[in-house]
Parts: structure tokens; C-alpha cells; sequence
């Protein structure tokens, strides 16, 4: 046994061992009987040279082994004592042990004297068993068979520490009892009479039923701190046992069932002992739960065990059972956060060489990755010297708390710089970093989804030393199933991909991006998964509640930051071009009732076509009339009369020219132009076409008040709201009857104004038209001014007309009113403020003058494509002293614009061949920027974009003019 390596076994180098183990060891060896000291729980095996023979072959492999691996098949029978007297510190004797060994290869029956005696240790415990004993098989076998094998039996039972009986037959009855037995069942006597008889109450407990199922079966039974209520006396004290015990069948050599042998051992007191150490454990376990504790530890410091309750031991990752005997202080460093690590072993240290209080908080990784924070507290035991000796201490669970705080943290810090960030990718990094933090996780971030092509785009993401960014756009699909999820709105949160069913087929491609774990939470914006908040583990991690609100929580922050931050900007641009906004709105809201005035314009200039056809035709009867006269008489050299044809001609074109003036005027779009007005000159001078409108078979008779006062309104839209007046009644009177038109100076009262809504007091110019129609019913009259509303058949009329006037009225700070009877006709009253200024409007056109005459001789380029019109203004030109050009072309006018020619104003058709007009003047302003132009026009539309077509320094005309506004607009662009 010196000799032996001790190193490699349990109990380590001999230099180690207590001192009780090394002194009861130095005595063994040097005893001269044979000895063995079985050390441990596990009695482990030391013995002197005296000891060899009795493990039959087993040496050396026993030594430094569990008794049972030297002992073999013969430790059933003996470990049973063996362990007793480690658990009671009990020592115990035996005689005449019959033990079965195998020696040289053959099974022999040996004969042995042994007792054991308990070694305590250092603190007192038992610490192992001093075994000594005797081979007295030469001595048996001398003594020869004399003695029965039932003599040598009861001699064993008698002397056994357990229980045990011997029952014969069917009946089971008594065939032998030891002392132990006797005891456990508190009988005197019990040989020769069936445990039914001698033992009534193990019968009404069940015990007989199972001996007799045994015998039966020829099965063993065994049970563990099976309950025996022993009642030696019927009606008495009844005391309950905990028992082990086998109820073993004896057999003959037939195989046939003869008897049951059966054994035991009262265990009551341990038992009990157990279930007092067991609640002792729970009262601690409950207390230290109540208080957040998950357990105690003792660390004996110079063996290195740490003694750890069950529920501390699993948290550590270390088996119980082992925890429970002692387990190296390094099994409980596997699960501690490396972050936590080297602060951990530092402060251990520091307790250890300094004696005082350790406390620190560390982080445990559990298995399925979730965290689990701790607070260690304790105090290691010096020695004399200083040396550490037991380090006891109790550890609490600390996550709730401090996985609050971190969320607290991360919330209080993220709403810190939602408050002072201004861009929106930079508060969605905050959100990501919040999260991050309050999760303990490898990554997190935002991007925006894709849903059709089942993408996402991620611009930043949060991630953790080591952890490579996931930036750009990544497909859903190579990632798992779990996009269907997502598209209806549902979280996902997936502890291990390798275990879920949506990404067990893509574990690889995941964990690849440190993503074995992950929550994925979808943000939608009207209905619509438009985003998503992502965090990513890279090892497995249980997901709980608590986690997805947080998740939540930081993600309806950021998003109500980030809504907010939009809304700010767009009322920043929204106030921007609000100005501009409102100048648009206004510009189409004007465009849109210009379009309505324009609309209801060109319905009047329909039914004023037949009446004008006529009257143009007969003027152009008398112009083409007296023109040929005049060229017969000057081929007959008769021109004594031919001044009066010229006078007959000049006064039809004259009249034809104002007719067409008057239509183009009514006709042409333009905004309201308020002017001061002379109603009375406005309505005579449309005397003549309102006559062509209605016909023949009306009679129009014009009442003009005198001493009419002037009035302040837009002279054209006058000019319409009278023809649609005159055009309404006309239609009222398609079998002919009388309109009158009639001015006169009205003033509106105080108590008028009252009873009608929009009405102001005071002095008004009041413009009625009569006729004796068919008037109209009340229905009638009071929606007759609503936009659309019209009692003429479908296509005859737009529901324009009235209102229009009315929105006129209303404009010019006037009032409309109706006065009708079914069958006596109708009066339209408008009602036009007075201006008290000097009426400006006038409809006169200028006379030729001095005023027109060139004194410098300019050059004027006349591009014009009708020839007969291009001679008339070239003449004109020629007679007031320009010098004037011409092309009837837009080529030939672009030709000579291009050329040295002086150049002082170009007149020029906007309708040319080849180029038009504005395209001439575009080119030609390329050589000479300054050259001032007037545009000529035919179309009233043309006149009307006016505002937006010329540019500085061009002007426009409308055909036909006068050859007196033509000198007019010549004189004033020149000097202009």
C-alpha cells in the first residue's frame, strides 16, 4: 500500500489526507491481523499486506476503490452493516460469516470473524469504518459438519444487526426469528405459530396478501421505509416503523417455492432524521424565496468542495447529488457571464486573502440563454495564520430588479435623445440602441418592408463587440417561413431556430448572422406592414412577456417621435408655401368661375349667331356693293358721284367693324376690371345687338332715367348680365310680347336691408328688365339663382345663367331680386352701388391725328400672311411717316430680322405659315433682345392669354381694329 500511486484515486496524494485518515492508515499497516479502513461515502478501500488473501484475486485493483468493486458478489450480504454503521456511528461485530469467494479460479465457502468500528474526523463526523477480522474457515471445517445448517443459521440471525425470519409453507409459518425481529414486532415468541396468528396486525396491513402473492409467484418483494403499525396488543398503544425489507423465496432443488426468507432493517429514525433535514431545507429554500434567495454555499477552501443546496447547485449548471457531497469551486464558474468573470474572481480573491465581506452582482447564462442576475453575499474563515479556511455565504436572485433598471435606464436615456435628435434614422437608432441595452442582446434595429417582394431594408443596426452588421437589404424568405406571420401583423418571437418549425430548414443561414435567436415585430401604418423592429441573440434565449412589452414599449416611442418629427416638418413646409398655396388655390378658384362667366358668354353668343348673320350680311352687301360702283364709274371716268358710294362703303364697314368689335369685347375671356360706369352709354351703345337677339316679333323699348348716377362694376360683365336678361325673357316669349329696359336711382333703407339677407343700405343704380312672358312660380323664383338650375329642355341651356348674375351682383357689392306671376310676366331688378367718383369707362374709338404722325422716320417689319391686310397697315404706316417693310411669311419675316437691317418695331401675325408669330419673335430676339414687338390676332382666346404670352417689351391688337388703334399702340410701344 506505500508503494501505491494515490494521486489518481478519490482521495488524492497521501500529503493531503486529514489527519484522522492518515494516522488510523500508519495503524492499520502495521497491524499483524488482517485490516482495511473504509473511508468516505463511497468507503473507499485501504488495507494492510494481512488483508490480500481475503479479497480473492480483487488485490490491487481494490485498493483506492469503493468496497464493493474488492468484495464483489459477497458486499451484498455485508453492505447492508457496513453502511448502517456509517449512518449511526454504530460499530458492530459478526461470527461466523459464511462468505462465497472465488480462489485459483474456483468458487469456495469461507468462514470469517469481523467487527467494525466508526473513525470520526476532524469535525467530529463519522469519516469511515476500521474493519478487522479473521478467517476461520480451517477452524469451521474442523470442527466438521456436526452443527445443522439451521444451528449456524439461527447462531447467524441472532447475531445479525437487521431483522430476519424464517417461514415455512403456505401458511408462513415461524421457523426461525432473530432478536432484531422480535424486537421490531414486540413478540416475546414466535416460532412454530403463522404470522396470521402471531402477527394480526401486519396481516390487516397486508402484509400476509403479499407473502402469499411471494409464494405464489416464487417473485421477491422489496420495499423501502414501507410503514409497519406494530400493535402487539389488540386495542393497544400502536407504534409505527419505517422498514426496508425483501421478502425473499426459498427454494428446494426442484425449483419449488419451500419457504420465504425475509429481512429487513427499521430505518425510522434515519428516515425521520431525512424528512426533518429535508423540511429544514424547504423552510430554508422557502425563505430565502420569500426574499428572492435561491440558496446557501459553504466552500471548504483547502479541499476545495463547495457544499450547495439543489436549487442553488441547477442555476450553477452543477449536478445536485454532487453538490450535495461537494463539488470543485471551478464547476460553478461554467455558467458565469464572461463580462462578469475577471471582476468575480478578483473580489473572491480579495476575500479570501483579506477575510472581509464579499457582495457583488454577476450574471449567470443559463442553458436556453436566458440571463439570471445574482447578489452573492458571505465571508470566507481565516485561520490563525490567515489562512482561508471555510468561505460560507448565501446568494439572491436579482433579475426582476435589475432587469428593471436596465429598462428603466434605456427608457429614460432613449427619451432623452428623442428630445434632442432632429433626424429620423438617428431617433430609429436610439430606438434600437434602447433595446439593445434593456434586452441583453447580440443586435437590434429598424427597416423598412418591402411586402410585395418580401424584403426588408435595413440603413443601421445596434450590434455587440463581435457581432457583424446585418446593413442592406435582406430577403425574408431565405430566412424562414415567418414572414407570413409578420404580413398579418403578428409578432414573432423564436427561443432556438433550430427547434422552431418555421427556420429549423434556414438554422444555418441564421445563426450565421448571430441570429439562433430573435424577435421580429411588425409596424404598421394604416393596415399596412410597412416596417419592422427587430432584435437578434446569437445563442438561444427564452423570450418571455415581459420582453415583447418592452419591445413594444421602446418601438410606440420611437414611433411617436418619429410622427411627430414628420408632422413638424411637413407644417414647417406646409407654412412655407402656405402663401403660395393659398395664392394657387385662389388663382384656380378665380380660373373656375372665369370659366363659368366664360361658359355662360358663349351660350349668349350662340343665340345672338342668327340675328347677327343677317345684319353682317347686309353690311357686307353694302361694302361689296359700292365697291364695284366705284370701280365701274372710275373705268367709265364718271367720278363726279363716286364720293358718295365711298361714304356708303366706309359707313357699312364701320358698323360691321363695330359689331364685331361689340362681339369680340363680350366674347373675349378676361378677369373683373371694375370701372366706374354710365349705365345709360353702356346700355344704348348694345342697343343694336340686343335688337338682333330677340327678333322681330319683340318689341324693346329702352327707359333711360336721366341724372343716372354713375356706378362701379366690370363694364363687360354688365354688358353679359343684361344680354343673358334680355336672351331669358326672349325665350319667354316665344309668341312675341314687349321688354323693357329701364334705369333709375334707387336708395335701399335701413328696415329694407333687415328683412333681406346680404342686403347693405344705401344709394344704388337700379337696372330692371321687364317682360310680359310667362312668368314664373314661387318654386321657381327661389331656385332660380342656383348654379345649374334651369326650366329650359336638356341642351338648350347650362343653369349658369342667373346665377352668374346673382355671383356678379354679389361681387360688385350689389343686389339681385325677382319680381314674377305665372301668365303676367317678370321683372329682374339689379341693384348696383353708386360711385361717387366721375364715370372713366367710354366706348368711343380714337380718331387719326397729328398725334400719330412720325417725325424720325421709324422702321416697322409688318409680317403678315394675308396680303390685302398686310397692304392696308403698310399703307397706313407708309402715310404717318414709318418707314415700313414687309414678309408674308414666318421664314421671310425670321430672315430679315436676322439680317443688318434697322429694325425699330416688328408687327406680326400670331397665326403664320411655316413659323408663327411667337416663334419669329423668340428667334429674332436671339440677334436683338431689345426689339420691341406688337402681336396681331384674329382669336379673342389668343387675346386672353395675353397676360401670360407676352414678355417685356411686346404688346397685342385684336382683329379687327380700327387703322386708328393700330397708329394708336404703334406710337405707344415705340415711345414706350
Amino acid at each position: 500500500m506505500r508503494a501505491f500511486d494515490w494521486s489518481a484515486t478519490p482521495l488524492g496524494d497521501p500529503g493531503t489526507w486529514p489527519q484522522s485518515l492518515r494516522s488510523i492508515v500508519s495503524a492499520c499497516i502495521n497491524s499483524p491481523i488482517l485490516g482495511a479502513v473504509l473511508w468516505g461515502q463511497d468507503l473507499i478501500l485501504l488495507y494492510n499486506d494481512a488483508y490480500i488473501p481475503a479479497l480473492a484475486g480483487g488485490h490491487p485493483h481494490a485498493l483506492g476503490r469503493p468496497a464493493g468493486d474488492g468484495w464483489g458478489e459477497a458486499w451484498t450480504l455485508l453492505a447492508p452493516s457496513y453502511y448502517r454503521a456509517m449512518e449511526t456511528g454504530e460499530g458492530f461485530s459478526a461470527k461466523m460469516v459464511r462468505l462465497e469467494l472465488v480462489r485459483n479460479g474456483e468458487r469456495e465457502v469461507t468462514w470469517w470473524d469481523f467487527t467494525a468500528a466508526p473513525i470520526r474526523g476532524e469535525d467530529g463526523a463519522i469519516a469511515g469504518l476500521l474493519h478487522q477480522g479473521i478467517e476461520i474457515t480451517a477452524q469451521v471445517q474442523a470442527e466438521g459438519e456436526s452443527a445443522s445448517e439451521r444451528d449456524r443459521l439461527a447462531q447467524l440471525f441472532a447475531q445479525a444487526p437487521s431483522f430476519m425470519a424464517l417461514l415455512e409453507g403456505p401458511e408462513h409459518r415461524f421457523a426461525l426469528a432473530n432478536p432484531a425481529y422480535l424486537r421490531l414486532t414486540g413478540r416475546s415468541a414466535l416460532v412454530g405459530q403463522t404470522v396470521a396468528q402471531a402477527l394480526p396486525d401486519a396481516a390487516a396491513q397486508g402484509y400476509v396478501a403479499t407473502l402469499d402473492e411471494v409464494f405464489r409467484s416464487g417473485k421477491a418483494y422489496k420495499a423501502d421505509a414501507a410503514l409497519y403499525a406494530v400493535e402487539p396488543v389488540a386495542g393497544g398503544p400502536v407504534t409505527n416503523h419505517l422498514v426496508d425489507f425483501v421478502f425473499q423465496p426459498v427454494k428446494d432443488a426442484n425449483d419449488v417455492v419451500t419457504g420465504i426468507f425475509v429481512e429487513g432493517v427499521d430505518v425510522t429514525e434515519r428516515v425521520n432524521a431525512d424528512v426533518a433535514l429535508r423540511e429544514s431545507q424547504e423552510r430554508l429554500e422557502q425563505a430565502l424565496s420569500a426574499g428572492e434567495g435561491i440558496g446557501t454555499w459553504d466552500w471548504d477552501v483547502a479541499a476545495n468542495f463547495v457544499r450547495t443546496d439543489s436549487r442553488f447547485a441547477r442555476l450553477y449548471g452543477v449536478d445536485p447529488q454532487m453538490a450535495q457531497r461537494g463539488a470543485p469551486i471551478e464547476l460553478f464558474f461554467r455558467r458565469l457571464h464572461p463580462a462578469d468573470m475577471d471582476r468575480v474572481q478578483a473580489a473572491i480573491a480579495n476575500a479570501l486573502n483579506s477575510g472581509c465581506m464579499f457582495y457583488e452582482e454577476y450574471r449567470l447564462v443559463q442553458d436556453n440563454g436566458a440571463i439570471v442576475w445574482l447578489v452573492a453575499q458571505g465571508r470566507c474563515i481565516l485561520s490563525d495564520a490567515g489562512e482561508p479556511l471555510h468561505f460560507p455565504g448565501v446568494s439572491y436572485d436579482i433579475t426582476e430588479r435589475k432587469t428593471a433598471e436596465q429598462r428603466k435606464s434605456a427608457l429614460l436615456d432613449l427619451s432623452d435623445k428623442l428630445r434632442s435628435i432632429g433626424e429620423i434614422a438617428e431617433m430609429e437608432f436610439a430606438g434600437a440602441t434602447a433595446l439593445a441595452l434593456g434586452l441583453g442582446v447580440s443586435r437590434a434595429g429598424y427597416g423598412t418592408v418591402d411586402k410585395v417582394l418580401e424584403t426588408i431594408t435595413v440603413q443601421r443596426d445596434w450590434n455587440a463587440p463581435g457581432i457583424k452588421t446585418i446593413a442592406g437589404t435582406l430577403n425574408f424568405r431565405e430566412h424562414g417561413s415567418y414572414i407570413e406571420n409578420l404580413k398579418r401583423g403578428e409578432t414573432v418571437a423564436i427561443g432556438d431556430v433550430r427547434l422552431d418549425d418555421r427556420t429549423h430548414s434556414t438554422a444555418d443561414v441564421l445563426e450565421a448572422i448571430s441570429a439562433r435567436s430573435f424577435i421580429n415585430m411588425p409596424l404598421v401604418e394604416q393596415g399596412d406592414f410597412v416596417a419592422l423592429a427587430y432584435v437578434n441573440n446569437a445563442g438561444p434565449r427564452v423570450w418571455s412577456n415581459e420582453d415583447v412589452f418592452f419591445m413594444r414599449d421602446v418601438a410606440e416611442r420611437v414611433r411617436g417621435a418619429t410622427e411627430r418629427k414628420r408632422q413638424t416638418e411637413e407644417l414647417a413646409q406646409l407654412n412655407a408655401t402656405l402663401e403660395e398655396q393659398v395664392s394657387v388655390r385662389t388663382q384656380e378658384l378665380m380660373a373656375a368661375e372665369e370659366a363659368l362667366r366664360q361658359s355662360q358668354k358663349m351660350e349668349a353668343v350662340g343665340q345672338l349667331t342668327g340675328g347677327i348673320a343677317h345684319d353682317f350680311n347686309n353690311l357686307l352687301q353694302g361694302i361689296t356693293g359700292s365697291l364695284e360702283i366705284i370701280q365701274r364709274r372710275v373705268e367709265q371716268g364718271r367720278h363726279a358721284d363716286i364720293s358718295r358710294f365711298i361714304t356708303g362703303a366706309t359707313t357699312a364697314a364701320n358698323r360691321a367693324a363695330a359689331l364685331t368689335h361689340r362681339l369680340l369685347a363680350f366674347s373675349r375671356r378676361q378677369p373683373l376690371d371694375p370701372k366706374a360706369v354710365r349705365s345709360n352709354k353702356l346700355l344704348a351703345s348694345v342697343e343694336d345687338l340686343l335688337r338682333r337677339t330677340i327678333g322681330e316679333h319683340i318689341e324693346l323699348e329702352l327707359v333711360l332715367a336721366g341724372g343716372l348716377w354713375p356706378t362701379l362694376c366690370d363694364p363687360n360683365q354688365l354688358e353679359s348680365a343684361v344680354l343673358n336678361l334680355v336672351i331669358n325673357a326672349r325665350d319667354a316669349m316665344p309668341d312675341g310680347g314687349k321688354l323693357t329696359i329701364e334705369t333709375g336711382n334707387a336708395h335701399l333703407d335701413q328696415a329694407y336691408a333687415a328683412r333681406k339677407s346680404g342686403v347693405k343700405p344705401g344709394q344704388y343704380v337700379c337696372i330692371s328688365v321687364t317682360d310680359t312672358g310667362t312668368g314664373m312660380s314661387k318654386d321657381t323664383i327661389a331656385k332660380a339663382f342656383e348654379p345649374f338650375f334651369t326650366t329650359k329642355p336638356i341642351g338648350q341651356g347650362t343653369g349658369l345663367g342667373l346665377s352668374m348674375i346673382y355671383g356678379f351682383a354679389q361681387q360688385s357689392e350689389g343686389y339681385a331680386k325677382i319680381y314674377s306671376e305665372l301668365g303676367h310676366g317678370t321683372t329682374f331688378k339689379l341693384y348696383l352701388p353708386r360711385h361717387l367718383g366721375e364715370a372713366e369707362w367710354e366706348e368711343d374709338i380714337p380718331a387719326l391725328g397729328d398725334e400719330h404722325v412720325s417725325d424720325s422716320g421709324e422702321v416697322v417689319l409688318v409680317v403678315e400672311d394675308e396680303s390685302v391686310v398686310r397692304d392696308l397697315i403698310i399703307e397706313v404706316l407708309t402715310e404717318l411717316g414709318y418707314r415700313a417693310i414687309e414678309a408674308n411669311d414666318g421664314p421671310k419675316g425670321l430672315q430679315m430680322l436676322q439680317s443688318d437691317k434697322r429694325i425699330d418695331l416688328l408687327i406680326t401675325d400670331i397665326g403664320l405659315p411655316g413659323l408663327n408669330g411667337r416663334q419669329v419673335v423668340e428667334a429674332g430676339r436671339l440677334l436683338r433682345p431689345d426689339l420691341k414687338v406688337l402681336f396681331m390676332t384674329g382669336y379673342a382666346e389668343n387675346a386672353a392669354l395675353a397676360s401670360g404670352f407676352l414678355e417685356h417689351g411686346m404688346s397685342m391688337i385684336t382683329k379687327p381694329f380700327a387703322m386708328e388703334a393700330l397708329a394708336t399702340r404703334v406710337r405707344e410701344i415705340i415711345e414706350g
